[in-house]
């Protein structure tokens, strides 16, 4: 059994249109819409796009892991084998869904996959991404002008392995696009609702990384509408640099040596490709 969920606060009609027919489309059973708006306007109209529609609301603004886990712990109970966690700006082709299954069933040490991701264009998004340290987050926040911060970005978002091969191991996987084999789950737990928004999906890949695998598998493909709405919005970079303080004090500040193994093993298969 496959179960998805989406978290949504006050988006439009149209994202959920697309994301709900897109995942209905599919083997998944149930599709969990978490509403975290102030109200629940959108109960009909999401309820009424697919019968495999769980709608829930009244939880209150707890977040985007914290909703994340009010599905995915039905879906455990449920005796799910996988869990797709889904943003709602995305969008993806029938087959998409049973392909990754396909690589996971083949897969049996893998924990976590995610397709290529692509922006609405066709440009490739670089979503596989190394452990941060404080000075990564910095610079690609603060300092994205300086020509240090450029070339510590391309190393951060590991631009120099080859997106169109299969990677095991990645550090760093996005929460946009994640299934999730929920054995895995039982063993490490869900996202840390510590963090109300960003860095959840670090913290769980690391956790990952303790029992299983991470993959990222380009034979298929999604578009994921890519706003960085905390390099616009206030609010947003001030969860953001909530979620970076509470990451750096449970892993580590300057001296981490999970980061350090899991960073090297992903740059040195760079270097091996380059060579």
């Amino acid at each position: 059994m496959i179960n998805a969920s989406i978290v949504i606060y006050k988006n439009s009609k149209e994202d959920l249109h697309t994301v709900i027919n897109c995942t209905s489309n599919s083997n998944v059973k149930f599709i969990y819409i978490i509403d975290n708006s102030p109200t629940d306007k959108l109960r009909e109209f999401a309820s009424g796009l697919s019968s495999k529609i769980i709608y829930m609301h009244g939880q209150g603004n707890v977040g985007y892991g914290a909703a994340h886990n009010i599905a995915i712990k039905e879906s455990i109970k449920q005796g799910a084998k996988y869990h797709l966690v889904l943003n709602p700006d995305i969008a993806f082709e029938k087959g998409t869904i049973e392909k990754l299954v396909k690589f996971m069933n083949n897969h049996q040490d893998i924990g976590l996959v995610m397709p290529k991701v692509l922006y609405p264009n066709g440009d490739i998004q670089y979503l596989c991404k190394l452990l941060p340290t404080p000075a990564d987050l910095i610079f690609r926040r603060f300092l994205f002008f300086m020509p240090r911060a450029k070339k510590r970005e391309k190393i951060y978002e590991l631009q120099d392995i080859d997106y169109s091969q299969v990677h095991f191991g990645v550090p760093s996987l996005s929460g946009c696009f994640m299934l999730l084999r929920a054995d895995v789950l039982k063993k490490i737990g869900i996202f840390d609702d510590r963090y109300f928004m960003y860095l959840e999906d670090y913290d769980l890949c690391r956790r990952i990384h303790a029992v299983s695998q991470t993959a990222f598998y380009p034979i298929v493909s999604v578009i994921h509408h890519y706003e960085k709405g905390s390099y616009s919005n206030f609010r947003l970079l001030f969860f953001h640099i909530c979620s970076a303080i509470k990451y750096f004090n449970k892993w580590g500040w300057f001296f981490d040596k999970g980061r350090g193994y899991l960073n090297n093993q992903i740059l040195n298969e760079c270097l091996r490709h380059k060579s």
